[in-house]
């Protein structure tokens, strides 16, 4: 199945209307949050070890100047957008399942930005990696089976060469996609600004491929993400107020790729996340050569610290990053437009 476009038949005020009212009630509730955080001290304890448990001196010394900065930004756009969708656009053929995924995420990443705050869980810094990725696994696992059982997905469209059937290869296959992208913009979420830039510019990809598709009710859903991401990145740009932290990393992560299941352009993510694919496998990467190898292969990874500790400002780094997003999502869109 491929985009075919029809946006002239659209009704593109309510989409429009979407973006503008929830960009403008997200932008009004973050003083309250903020102050909110301040007042509880609900500020990051950043990690003094990583995924693999060995120390990260690098990172505590590019980073020492932000801890202690208010956390649990995300919930801003993620509860924004789903109060907006559950009184004005729950629908369930476009908008359950993408709803269920950010909130779902969101609550489990806030719980860990707890834990984290209070110094509990792994070295003190939240929940365990290993408990982390089956809790994730479990949310893209009913997902997995919401699409293939209950919608009777099992097909993936790769553009120019049409449409390949998956049969139950379809669940293995949602279920690692979901879990990586989840991940990886969780691993991008380390600059000020970096993961809600690169999540705006795919939350617009996908409001204008639902929107292609004749799927109203789902692009009215990316666009009020996209309108409470606006609102965060206002407070999250370099210096931060505050920051995303897991609540808000993991819901648009997991949320994302439903969003291309739901549009059958899963195809185009390596270009519409191309920031997010390079962090995470960058990780992967370093954790594998010093694992096997006994080495690393970046300063410090995900890579844009790598870059950081290279010696370029956090600003250029962020804002080369959003370019090159930027280039990657105008591919995804010309894909995902083919036929």
């Amino acid at each position: 199945m491929s985009v075919a476009v029809s946006i002239q038949t659209i009704d593109i005020k309510q989409v429009s209307l979407s973006v503008v009212g929830s960009f403008v009630i997200a932008l009004l509730a973050a003083p309250i949050l903020t102050s909110f955080l301040y007042k509880n001290r609900i500020g990051k304890r950043l990690r003094k070890h990583g995924t693999d448990g060995e120390a990260t001196p690098i990172f505590s010394q590019l980073h020492k100047d932000k801890s202690g900065t208010p956390t649990m930004g995300g919930v801003l756009f993620w509860l924004t957008t789903a109060i907006l969708t559950f009184i004005f656009n729950l629908d369930r053929a476009e908008t359950w399942l993408p709803l269920f995924t950010l909130v779902a995420a969101g609550c489990i990443g806030a719980i860990d930005d707890l834990m984290n705050v209070m110094g509990k869980g792994s070295n003190g810094g939240g929940l365990r990696m290993k408990y982390k990725f089956w809790v994730y696994a479990a949310i893209a696992a009913v997902g997995s089976w919401w699409f293939y059982q209950k919608l009777g997905f099992n097909i993936i469209h790769i553009p120019h060469f049409g449409n390949f059937t998956l049969g139950w290869w379809y669940v293995p296959v949602f279920i690692l996609t979901v879990i990586f992208v989840g991940f990886s913009l969780n691993q991008t979420d380390g600059l000020d600004g970096l993961a809600g830039g690169v999540s705006l510019t795919a939350f617009f990809v996908f409001t204008f491929v639902a929107l292609a598709q004749g799927k109203v009710h789902l692009a009215i859903f990316c666009a009020s993400l996209l309108g409470s991401l606006l609102a965060f990145l206002w407070f999250n740009i370099f210096p931060a107020r505050f920051f995303m932290g897991d609540t808000g990393s993991m819901a648009l992560g997991m949320t994302i790729p439903i969003l291309a299941f739901l549009t059958n352009s899963v195809a185009i993510l390596p270009f519409v996340l191309i920031i997010p694919f390079i962090e995470g496998i960058s990780t992967i990467i370093q954790i594998l050569s010093k694992k096997f190898l006994h080495r690393k292969v970046f300063l410090v990874a995900p890579i844009h610290h790598h870059f950081e500790a290279k010696g370029w400002p956090e600003t250029r780094v962020t804002m080369r990053f959003w370019v090159i997003s930027a280039v990657g999502c105008a591919i995804g869109l010309m894909l995902a437009l083919l036929q």
